[in-house]
Order: structure tokens, then C-alpha cells, then sequence
């Protein structure tokens, strides 16, 4: 396995007491590695500085300009959630470079499975917003540099609230396909099933909403059932993960119920879905409870290794199987309806 943290930075820095986005998550998820036991197969790789190069791919350059500025003045509230201190721009390049370079390792290597291991995470990061405890989208930067090297890439984002900023992104890109289980209604509002792409792109986003309750059979049926299909007909040559650990029943940021047992078993899915070894990363982003999201990246990643640990049980039974044939059916008409306004405007 490749892991890859943001440089000294992971574990301190970035930091508001009290804030949920805390550097004990890092801890935890160090600790859930080293529960994997993994000695020499473990390639720890370090991170380096996104340049703006890089960063512009993704994000206005004025945003960036004025987010530097911003932390260099010695920072503050962004917003209600959000925040940033002195040192957040060199950090937050940081965890962007991180995803760039386990992308780097996993091409050279040809083999292997990556983990992200970098806070602050970035998947509501817009082109020009910071948000949601989040300043740089770290798995948009990656995606745009496998876009750069011709890959087609699937992002799927089980984090329990909707990537809006990775929607945004790649919006109107017909390379990429995001794919997004998240809990509705829920912050940020965004990740409605009629949300299916641009013009350019349709059918390339994918949004499954859950009710609170829900549980990881609802889930899985989602991925499956409706997923599936638009992913084998994308046929990814890169599978990025968005690998949030929120959705976990003892997390206190939401309310569905999913256990480090489901983690394993979307795991499983995600990998089904690479053409072949070293063409997987997981970029770890929410998840508040320090024992939930320790097991769940332990299952996650054991898993990824074909090696699964076990802990607890995947959960069934919840509320929402309705939800999947609903969802099905806002998606089919919201494609047919973008397809025949760009046939209609077509001269």
C-alpha cells in the first residue's frame, strides 16, 4: 500500500480548538494503518507543496491569490464552518500535493493501492469557495492531473454529506464521473438525483440521496442498481475515492447508520470497479468520531489489500429502499430532459 500524508503538517497546524476538523483524526487514522501490520508492503510517501499550476487546473486563480492572503494575514472564519489560521495555505497545498504524488507513486509503480492520508479535506472546496471545513479540493486536483495524462476517472464520494465542490468541478466534463451516496436533506443541499451533469456531460454525475436511517444494504442496492450500469459503460481507467467515514452510525455529524462492515463492503465495489492494480486511491475526508473512523479505514483498507479485517457486521434493515426506485426515476427524466433541450438547441 501507498500512503501518503501531507509533510509534517498532518497532525498539527490547522487547528481551532474545539473544531471538529481536529488533528486527533489524523491520529486515529495513522493508527488504523498501523493496525494493518503491513511492515515492508507499507510505502510511506511524502507529500510536497501543489504548485499553482497544478492548483488552476481546478480552482480560480484570484481565489487562490486571495486565500493566501487571507492565511497570511493570520486568518480567521471563512465561514459558520470554516476557518483558517497562518499556517493553512502551506498546509492545504500540502494535502493537495499529497494526492498528486500517490497518484505519481501509484503510476510508477503500476501496482498497489494509495490512501490520502491529509487534512483539511477538500471535497466541498468550489472553484472559487472555500467551505465546509474545506479550503482546496485534494481529489479534484488529482483527477485533473490523470485528466491531463488522457485517463477517464471515476470518483465515488460515500462521505455522508454531498461533494458539492467535486460536482461542481467536473460538472461539464465528460472524463470524469462522479458518483455520490450521501445522507438527504442534509448540509451542503446540493446532490438531488436530478442533478445528472452539463450539456457536455450528461449522465456523468450520479447522485444517490439516502434518508436519515438509512443503512449500507440501501446503499449498496444503490450502487449497484443504479451506479453499476454508468460505470461499466464509462469504463474508469482510475478509481478515486472520496472516503469519508461520517456516515457511520457512531458519528456525530449525520444520521445514517452505516458500520465499519459496509465501509468493507463498498470497498469491495469500488475495487471491482479498477481495470487493474495501482489505479485505486482513497482520499480520506470527514468522519468525527476518533473509534468509528479508526475501524472504518482499518476495514477499508484491509479490504482494498485483499486482506479484510473484520470488526463489526454490515447493517440492514433501515429505511429508504423506496428511495432507490424514486431515485432511478428522477435521474431518467432529468437525462432525457437535458438530452432533448441540447437536441432542441442543436442547429
Amino acid at each position: 500500500m501507498v500512503l501518503v500524508i501531507n509533510g509534517p503538517y498532518s497532525d498539527s497546524g490547522h487547528e481551532d480548538i474545539g473544531h471538529p476538523e481536529r488533528p486527533e483524526r489524523m491520529v486515529a487514522a495513522m493508527a488504523a494503518v498501523d493496525d494493518l501490520g503491513l511492515g515492508s508492503e507499507l510505502v510511506v510517501a511524502e507529500s510536497y507543496t501543489a504548485s499553482r499550476a497544478e492548483l488552476v487546473r481546478v480552482h480560480n486563480g484570484n481565489y487562490l491569490d486571495e486565500l493566501g492572503a487571507f492565511c497570511y494575514a493570520g486568518g480567521g472564519n471563512i465561514d459558520d464552518d470554516t476557518y483558517a489560521t497562518f499556517d493553512s495555505w502551506t498546509i492545504a497545498t500540502y494535502a493537495a500535493g499529497a494526492g498528486l504524488k500517490v497518484i505519481d507513486e501509484l503510476r510508477r509503480r503500476d501496482d498497489g493501492v494509495g490512501f490520502v492520508a491529509a487534512r483539511p479535506p477538500g471535497h466541498h472546496a468550489l472553484a472559487d469557495r472555500a467551505m465546509g471545513f474545506c479550503l482546496l479540493n485534494n481529489i479534484a486536483v488529482a483527477a485533473a492531473e490523470l485528466l491531463r495524462l488522457g485517463e477517464r476517472v471515476l470518483i465515488v464520494d460515500w462521505d455522508v454529506h454531498h461533494g458539492n465542490g467535486t460536482q461542481q468541478i467536473f460538472w461539464d466534463e465528460p472524463d470524469v464521473l462522479y458518483v455520490s451516496t450521501h445522507q438527504w436533506p442534509l448540509f451542503p443541499g446540493s446532490g438531488s438525483a436530478s442533478e445528472v451533469g452539463g450539456r457536455h456531460a450528461n449522465d456523468r454525475t450520479v447522485n444517490l440521496p439516502l434518508p436519515p436511517g438509512a443503512k449500507g444494504d440501501v446503499m449498496l442496492r444503490a450502487m449497484s442498481e443504479i451506479a453499476g450500469p454508468v460505470i461499466a459503460e464509462f469504463n474508469p481507467t482510475w478509481v478515486l475515492v472520496s472516503a469519508g467515514f461520517d456516515a457511520h452510525r457512531d458519528d456525530p455529524m449525520a444520521d445514517l447508520c452505516l458500520t465499519s462492515g459496509d465501509f468493507r463492503l463498498m470497498t469491495n465495489y469500488v475495487m471491482d470497479c479498477a481495470p487493474r492494480p495501482g489505479r485505486v486511491a482513497f482520499f480520506l475526508e470527514g468522519g468525527y468520531n476518533l473509534e468509528a473512523l479508526r475501524s472504518s479505514i482499518l476495514a477499508t483498507l484491509s479490504t482494498a489489500l485483499g486482506h479484510p479485517q473484520e470488526d463489526e457486521p454490515p447493517s440492514n434493515g433501515g429505511p429508504g429502499a423506496d428511495h432507490v426506485a424514486r431515485t432511478r426515476q428522477s435521474r431518467l427524466v432529468a437525462i432525457e430532459m437535458l438530452r432533448h433541450s441540447d437536441e432542441t438547441e442543436t442547429p
